[in-house]
């Protein structure tokens, strides 16, 4: 069955035309001018925060989202080194809060982890003293596995471990608590959930959705991707009706190409 779907392939969320308020989770991962899917250039990353900045729709603390409809929240997967300079000063200078969910196990290192997929940039990742001087700066960290596999091919035994395990250096490291989880590639199931659960307050999927609070699953947190938002138009549009129409759209393309790569 393809990813929000019903048991007749047709998507339970099609296009409202409520004016109801709709929270959001943007996801980054580098900001860099390569053009690969996990990429956003700086200029227009800095474009969208002070869009965001002068909108006034709330820009809140991951954990806070659930709590504030009509809200947004800023995630960054992976801690790319170019977060320190292509979105912490936009951030401060804009009182922005912000999530970055480290893969602990690479810190310092580079985004060459066993899984990585094929057109992705091979970049430095933040290390431990930066990481200490972003969380100084207000930026929550949180956890992202220490190995950034794929949660779904792992024994639950495995699982426990990277969840555990990455929680554990992180705070270690930044002398923080760490609340906050995302599965790489989104990929989880009822146990990788179940684990995240007695970990975290939340964790994070790549489900390409508004948050919805009559189904919120904490522990499967939907978010829009910033790869579909790089145009202006889009970005601006994402709190009514046409930027809803949008991102259903993006998700049933985005579910067709899964269907057909199985």
């Amino acid at each position: 069955m393809m990813p929000g779907a019903d048991s007749t392939g047709r998507d339970r969320a099609a296009p409202s035309r409520s004016a109801k308020l709709r929270s959001f989770i943007l996801t980054y991962h580098s900001l860099d001018e390569s053009g690969s899917p996990i990429s956003v250039p700086p200029a227009v990353f800095q474009r969208q925060m002070e869009f965001l900045s002068g909108c006034g729709m709330p820009v809140v603390p991951l954990g806070e989202i659930r709590n504030r409809p009509g809200s947004v929240a800023i995630t960054f997967d992976d801690g790319f080194d170019n977060f320190l300079t292509g979105a912490l000063p936009a951030l401060h200078r804009l009182r922005l809060p912000a999530t970055v969910f480290v893969v602990s196990g690479y810190c310092g290192r580079r985004n060459d982890w066993p899984t990585q997929r094929p057109g992705v940039p091979i970049l430095p990742l933040m290390d431990w003293a930066a990481l200490r001087e972003v969380s100084r700066q207000g930026i929550e960290i949180g956890a992202h596995t220490i190995h950034h596999p794929r949660m779904t091919h792992l024994s639950v035994g495995e699982m426990e471990r990277e969840v555990s395990g990455c929680q554990r250096e992180i705070e270690d490291k930044i002398g923080k608590p760490v609340r906050s989880f995302a599965y790489p590639y989104g990929d989880s199931n009822a146990q990788a959930r179940q684990i995240a659960s007695r970990y975290f307050d939340v964790a994070c999927g790549v489900r390409l959705r508004y948050l919805q609070a009559a189904a919120l699953d904490l522990f499967d947190l939907p978010r829009l991707d910033a790869y579909y938002l790089r145009e202006p138009f889009w970005f601006e549009k994402l709190a009514v009706p046409a930027g809803w129409k949008y991102i259903w759209a993006r998700r049933q393309l985005r579910n067709i190409r899964a269907a057909l790569l199985r």
